[in-house]
This record gives structure tokens, C-alpha cells and sequence, in this order.
């Protein structure tokens, strides 16, 4: 019996895991099957109950409740039971307080949900060491809070349908049918926040296989020794199994949290999620100076995470919109899911609300609120640079070397150009600032990258960084001008004023302005 299979089996995880690697099989094969479920008519609907009706309850409350709240007749299906699990959501404290500036929480609402708090996290490639403050060092208890927001949600009116999975649905001129197990819901609006593998999403790829996939592993175990701190990436060995590892750690209420993720395309002989655990159990005692049978394991962590380069998913139905996860609209760098989530909700909800209003639900107005982000595609070269393709043979050493020049770099021009950075966050001065620097203390660099990701990349990225300087100049402009500006945009037909306000939004959170320290 492996290592893997003997520690997870007792925590009741094995077969979860073989689950997830035959899902992970069938995505490098490209086996997974398209589902049919979105189907459209021509036929108005007689009756409409709801104004939203929101496909998947775990992060979908977070924008249910924002609509409850504003007095939209809001549904929420999901398949269980609304609970949160039990290891917790890192974040850190200013994106938390979205949830203060939404009217969600109060702050001491806000302060029951916070189960860990701890400083400083450090990011180490071989000999070199960063450490930093007040970044992703925040553990939202998940139970708690959806808990919270459970009872907001209802306590505004909205409707709690547990137990029902999404089976179908039917988009028809005036509204959408969801089909569940038993019964069939109509809304104005659907949104689909399933996730990764939701089968709208997957019907609306169409078999695309993604282009990147962020492959991650870990436990959640007592028996280390104190540590306050945390790791916000670690890495300590060379490239093997054509992956560079890559860790991550958590002080946890109950133990403490390691990962070990990496960055790989879905080429069919990738390597397994089991082998990768074998990889994590193997490296565990160097990576955290203990060894394994000192550890009593409370839970394992699994999963996969695919990127693609046409993302945000654009909506191809009226009536349809995808979010979070289903959207994929995270950097190819970080996991999405809670903290990705969270830094769209403002705009995402008030989008959404303005939607409603001027009722422009066609597919063309909702990809309005799901834009081009050029802050976003510039970390595509950043997750080749980070990753090695199948049949590339690369310096052992190569990506640590990289990282560690780049992250120096960082570190010299201070903690306004790393902790954005760190918060999955690029902006146009201090992205620039960074090369510029990078250039004069590592002349050769480029040339040292280049090879591995390929020319192509290299141009595609200069058009993103591009962008990403037009739009920092158009946001500049438009706060500039933001009291004309508004008066403007008051005059115009709401459906109008929609567009111009996610453009506004587009420009803010493409250029990276929405950061906030």
C-alpha cells in the first residue's frame, strides 16, 4: 500500500482522490464528456418567480445575499446542504472588509468569522528569504461565515432551495426554466456559479482543454512545532517530473496547513494527483524540519485547477451568466475560488443590479460585466515561466534562479510594488518598475527565459502589457474627470449608463486599481 493511499484512506479521502485524478485523466485525455444541458425556445414563459435564480450555493450566497438585500426576488439552488467545510479560506484583512462595505457583515459579525490571524509570510526560493506583512494572513472560518450569510439571505427574502441539484435548463425569450430534480424554476437571470466543472460551463467550452492547470496537494495535521508564520510560496528543490514544486503553509485553529502545488499543461503524461501527494509525503519532513510520524493528519486537500487564455468565459446565452470559478476568471497564478470571488463582488453585484434595472439580460450586455482584464493576461508569461512543458529540458535550477532575480528585485523597490504582486494583483508602474530593475541587474535574463516560453508568448504578452498601460491611463482619466464624467453618464437611457459603468469598472479592475492597502 502507498504512503499516499495508507495516510488518506483512515481520514476517509482515498477515494475522493482517485475520483479527482480519473476526472484529471479524462481532462489531459480530452474524454470528458460535453453535457447538453442548456437548451433554448422561442416560446415566451407564462410566469416568472424569481428575478435571479443562482446555480450553486457556496460562493453564490456571497452575490445572493447583495441582491436580496437590494430587494431582488433572489433563489438559490444548491445540491446539499449550504455549509461551509471545515478547513479555512485565506485572505487577507482589506479584501475581507468588502464584506463591511457591502452592508453584509458588521464589523463584529465580520470579527466571529475570523479563525486564525497571524504574521509575517514569506516567500523563499533556495537560500533567499522575503518576508512580509499582512498578506493572505487571514483564516476565514468558511462555517461561520456562510453561516452569516445563510440567515441574511433569508432574513431578506431570499429563497434557500437545498437539496436540488441543477439539472437543465431552457432559456427562453423572457426568462429561463431550470430544471431540477422534481420541479422546474424560472427566473430572469441565471447565474452559474458550479465551478470549474459545471456542466453549463463545460457545454458552453465545448471539450476546449485548458491551458494551464495548477495542480495542488496538501493536509491540514497537528504535532509541528509553534510557528506564527506562514509561506505564501516556498520552493527548495530543483525541477523534477517536469514540475517545479512549489509550497504553501498556514497556521490553522486546529494544526497547521501545507500545500505543494505546480503549474503544468494537460498533456496526457502529466503526472497523477496520487503521485503528486507521494511527492508531498515525500518532501513534507525536509520542507518542514519534522518528521512524518510526528504528525497527527486531521483532513487531506485535493484538487486541480484549470486556466484558460480566453477567459473570463463569455456568456453564450441570453440569460446566463457564469461567475467565479465557472467563469474562470482568476490569473492562471492563483487558485480562484473565495479570494477571487471576493475582489470581483463589489463590481460584480452592482453590475448585476444595474442589469436588472434596465433589464439588458441579452448575452451581449451580461459579457459587458465578465471584460477583458490585460492585468490579468499579463501573468500568462509569468505561468509559463513558472512551469515546464512536457518535452522541455530545462536548467534543474532555472525557475528558482528566475524567481529568486525577480522577487529581489521586488523586494528592493518595496512593499508597493511586491504586495500587489502578492495579492494576484499587476499594475502598470510597478510591473514596469520591476523589469526595468530586473533589466539592469540581470541583463541576461530575457535571454535566459526565452527559450522556454517561446517567442509567441513573448509577443502576445507585449499586447497585454500594452493594455495594461492604456487602461491605467484611461482610469487615471476617468477619475480625473469623475464628477463630469458622472453628470454625463446621468443623462443617458439606463441601458446606457449599464454600459458605461462597466466599462468604468473594466478599466479600474484591468489596470489593477481596485488594490487597495
Amino acid at each position: 500500500m502507498s504512503l499516499t493511499r495508507s495516510i488518506l484512506t483512515p481520514l476517509g479521502s482515498y477515494a475522493g482522490l482517485q475520483r479527482a485524478d480519473q476526472l484529471w485523466k479524462s481532462l489531459r485525455e480530452g474524454t470528458i464528456p460535453t453535457p447538453q444541458v442548456v437548451e433554448t425556445s422561442d416560446q415566451p414563459l407564462s410566469t416568472i418567480a424569481w428575478d435571479v435564480l443562482i446555480c450553486g450555493g457556496t460562493l453564490g450566497i456571497l452575490v445572493g445575499a447583495v441582491l436580496a438585500q437590494r430587494g431582488y426576488r433572489v433563489a438559490l439552488l444548491e445540491q446539499g446542504i449550504l455549509q461551509g467545510r471545515v478547513q479555512e479560506w485565506n485572505i487577507s484583512r482589506q479584501e475581507l472588509q468588502k464584506f463591511v462595505q457591502l452592508g453584509l457583515l458588521t464589523e463584529a459579525e465580520l470579527a466571529t468569522t475570523i479563525a486564525t490571524e497571524f504574521n509575517p509570510i514569506r516567500i523563499s526560493f533556495a537560500e533567499q528569504e522575503i518576508w512580509v506583512k499582512d498578506v493572505l494572513n487571514i483564516g476565514v472560518d468558511p462555517v461561520q461565515l456562510l453561516a452569516i450569510l445563510k440567515q441574511k439571505f433569508l432574513d431578506a427574502g431570499g429563497d434557500l432551495l437545498e437539496q436540488t441539484p441543477f439539472k437543465g435548463c431552457t432559456v427562453h425569450p423572457n426568462g429561463v426554466a431550470v430544471r431540477s430534480t422534481s420541479n422546474s424554476l424560472t427566473a430572469r437571470l441565471m447565474l452559474d456559479v458550479m465551478g470549474h466543472f459545471s456542466p453549463v460551463t463545460r457545454q458552453a467550452r465545448n471539450g476546449q482543454k485548458p491551458d494551464a492547470v495548477c495542480l495542488v496537494v496538501g493536509t491540514c495535521a497537528t504535532g509541528y512545532p509553534n510557528n506564527p508564520a506562514g509561506d505564501l510560496i516556498a520552493s527548495f528543490t530543483p525541477i523534477q517530473n517536469q514540475c517545479q514544486y512549489f509550497w504553501e503553509a498556514f497556521p490553522a485553529r486546529d494544526g497547521r496547513t501545507t500545500y505543494l502545488f505546480t503549474y503544468l499543461d494537460a498533456e496526457p503524461d502529466r503526472i497523477s494527483l496520487e503521485t503528486l501527494f507521494d511527492e508531498y509525503f515525500r518532501l513534507l519532513p525536509s520542507y518542514q524540519s519534522i518528521e512524518l510520524e510526528a504528525l497527527k493528519f486531521q483532513r487531506a486537500l485535493f484538487g486541480m485547477f484549470p486556466c484558460y487564455r480566453n477567459s473570463p468565459l463569455q456568456p453564450k446565452w441570453d440569460r446566463i451568466l457564469a461567475i467565479g470559478d465557472s467563469s474562470g476568471a482568476q490569473s492562471p497564478l492563483s487558485f480562484g475560488g473565495f479570494g477571487a470571488m471576493v475582489r470581483h463582488l463589489e463590481r460584480l453585484t452592482q453590475g448585476l443590479d444595474e442589469a436588472l434595472q434596465a433589464d439588458v439580460l441579452d448575452r451581449r450586455s451580461l459579457s459587458q460585466l465578465q471584460p477583458y482584464q490585460p492585468n490579468l493576461q499579463v501573468t500568462w508569461l509569468f505561468q509559463k515561466s513558472m512551469s515546464v512543458e512536457g518535452k522541455q529540458t530545462l536548467e534543474p535550477d532555472q525557475i528558482n534562479q528566475l524567481l529568486r532575480d525577480i522577487f529581489q528585485e521586488m523586494q528592493f523597490l518595496g512593499d508597493p510594488v511586491l504586495k500587489p504582486f502578492l495579492q494576484d494583483v499587476v499594475q502598470f508602474g510597478p510591473l514596469s518598475k520591476t523589469l526595468a530593475q530586473a533589466s539592469i541587474a540581470h541583463p541576461l535574463l530575457i535571454l535566459k527565459i526565452l527559450p522556454q516560453v517561446g517567442l509567441p508568448a513573448l509577443i502576445d504578452w507585449l499586447g497585454h502589457y500594452s493594455n495594461l498601460a492604456i487602461y491605467t491611463v484611461l482610469y487615471s482619466w476617468s477619475r480625473s474627470f469623475a464628477n463630469s464624467l458622472q453628470t454625463w453618464i446621468a443623462t443617458l437611457p439606463p441601458d446606457r449608463q449599464y454600459f458605461w459603468h462597466c466599462r468604468l469598472a473594466a478599466w479600474k479592475y484591468g489596470s489593477g486599481a481596485d488594490y487597495e492597502d
